[in-house]
Formats: C-alpha cells, structure tokens, sequence
C-alpha cells in the first residue's frame, strides 16, 4: 500500500518513524454530469468574478473572507512560517481507557507501518505495552495543511490510528430527543429483548452493499446494450405503528423465520415481567420463566391465564348443565312413578 504521509511517532524521548498508509477505501460509485439532448460531458470551469477570465491552479490562491467580505490573502508561506511542532510527528500526549473516547469522534482510519529496519524495536515495542495496558494512545499530528487529534491502537500486529474531531466540534445533542414524555411499559422492553436476543449477532464480514452491486448490474447491462431487468422491491416499511406489542412480536416472529426457526412460537423467548423486579427470590423468578416456557402461546403471561381461567368456566358451566339434566330426569320419574301409583288405586277400587 502507498504511504501518504511519512514523519515518526513521538513516545516520550523515543522516536519511531513510520509511514501513514490509508485503512479505508470507498466504493461507492461516481458519477459524470452530461448534457441530457447529446450526453456531452458538463465541466465546472474556474472563472476570475473581476474580469471573467478562467485562470489555471497556478493562479488560485488562499484568503480568509472577513465578515464584512474582504478577502485576506494568505500564502502557503505565510502558513509555513506558523508554529507546527507536529507537521512531521505524531506526538504522544496521553494513554487512555477505550471507552474514554467518544464514537462520535471518530474520523478517518489509517495504518502506521515502520519505516525501516531500525524502526522495528521501538514499533514493536509500543505495540506490545499498548497491548497490555489495554489502552489507546491519544496523539497530535498535522495532516494536509492542519494540526489534527488522533488515537492509536493496536489491530493484529499494526498499529492504526484513527482521526478524531475534537471536542469543541462535535455538537450537544440539543433539541433531538423527543420532546415529550413517553413510558415505556416493561412487556415492550421484554419483547424488545427477545427480538435482540432472535437477530443475534453477524459476521462483519457477510455484510455489503447491495445497491452498489445493483448500480454495477444495472452499468454493465447498459454497456452491453441489455436492458435491465426491474429490481424486486421488498416489503415497504416505516408505516405507522398502531399497536407497539403486535408490531413486536410479528418482529420476533419475522426474525425467526428467516433463521429457520419457523416452527418456534415467536414469545417463547420473552423475559417476563417477574424477572425484570429485583425481589432478590431467584427461585420464584425461575420458577415464572418456566411456566412461560411451558405454555408456547403466552404473551407475557396475559393470554395463558385467560386460557387457564376460560376452562375453569367451561368446566363449571359443564358441571352445572349435567345437574340440571339429572334434576330434570328425577324429576320426570318421580311423576311417571305418581301416575302408577294412582292407576293402581283406581283399578283396585
């Protein structure tokens, strides 16, 4: 890989130097602005506003535009001769926890690669101490024209560093939680949960982008003079939520199916609410989740009770109908037994 950038990594009076190679590449695919009618090419030509002229990168240069808009020219001189202890260094200045960096600063990736055979040692010797630290390295370093913050550490056997912004640029989060108060009731957060644990975990590696593959599908049908064929659409998505729990546990159910797990009852795995209260009895809590577990159609307990309690009903309202049917019958020979007993009495007199 082709270095951008060659300086050392300052470690207190040691003195490492590297060659700053880029981690990343971008895939994306560009495109060309064209003439719709002739598909001739469109260019953006630089043009002097004064006098309209179109002038060449030899004659642009740097101003600073005031608030009132003047232009305050600054050479590339002017800019060398600033103060910039880091224009070859990547310098040291803390060792920090991981988690003492906030993602959102996260920049651009880069590797740092020794650059010579003396520079193995040390290399690998701040390689291994960050190793067993398990800390990163939060440097200064200067990269196109700027002094820039950045963070070292280590993946495999390189050292990598990424960029970051610092902490005056990244803006409070102001204004962007919703506004007003919400409950989350604890049977949504026990879905919730059963849909994280049913999605799992993925292999980083598995993912891609599938419109770019579409994009060069659809490029390459188009040079070879093929017409493309229409793209699927899924499923539409984003509509409104009417009912939070339904939509839920139709996400379990989804996400199961589409790991082969079909003939699961998609609530089976839902943490219930006994379990969320920390009453301190682990019995009484295992013993809840196993009753659950029992019942396959349960959501959150409410429909295994209701089942439970409508066979009770059934069951009484059974039991009472075969009491009436067996009053009725005494009832019936009772009278036909009178009847005999008075025929008997008329005949014999």
């Amino acid at each position: 890989m082709r270095s951008i950038w060659n300086g050392a990594i300052s470690f207190g009076l040691v003195s490492i130097p590297i060659k700053l190679v880029n981690a990343t590449e971008n895939h994306s695919i560009s495109f060309r602005q064209i003439h719709v009618e002739d598909g001739g090419r469109i260019r953006y030509r630089k043009v002097c506003e004064l006098d309209g002229e179109e002038v060449t990168s030899a004659e642009i240069g740097k101003a600073y535009e005031d608030a009132d808009g003047t232009m305050i020219p600054i050479t590339d001189e002017d800019l060398s001769q600033l103060p910039l202890p880091t224009a070859k260094t990547i310098e040291i200045v803390a060792f920090v926890p991981a988690d003492a960096i906030d993602p959102l600063q996260m920049d651009a990736a880069y590797y740092l690669s020794a650059n010579g055979v003396p520079a193995a040692k040390p290399y690998t010797l701040l390689r291994e101490a960050l190793k067993r630290s398990r800390k990163v390295a939060l440097a200064k370093y200067a990269l196109r024209g700027r002094e820039r913050l950045g963070m070292l550490r280590v993946v495999d056997d390189v050292i990598a560093m990424h960029g970051l912004l610092w902490p005056d640029e990244i803006r409070a989060p102001e204004g962007v939680a919703p506004e007003s108060d919400v409950t989350v009731r604890d049977a949504e957060l026990d879905l919730a949960d059963a849909l994280m644990d049913t999605l799992g975990e993925v292999d980083m590696d598995s993912l891609h982008d599938d419109y770019r593959e579409a994009v060069e599908e659809l490029v390459a049908a188009k040079a070879s003079g093929e017409a493309p064929e229409p793209a699927e659409k899924g499923a539409k998505g984003g509509g409104k939520v009417i009912d939070l729990l339904a939509a839920l546990e139709s996400s379990v159910k989804a996400a199961k199916e589409a790991r082969g797990e079909e003939g699961e009852e998609s609530v089976a795995d839902v943490t219930h609410l006994a379990d969320r209260k920390a009453s301190g009895d682990d019995k009484k809590a295992s013993g809840a989740a196993k009753k659950t577990a029992s019942s396959p159609k349960s959501t959150g307990g409410k429909k295994s009770t209701s089942s439970g309690t409508g066979k009770q009903a059934a069951k009484k309202t059974a039991t009472k109908s075969t009491a009436k049917k067996t009053a009725a019958k005494k009832t019936t020979a009772k009278k036909t037994g009178s009847k005999s007993t008075a025929s008997r009495k008329r005949a014999s007199a």
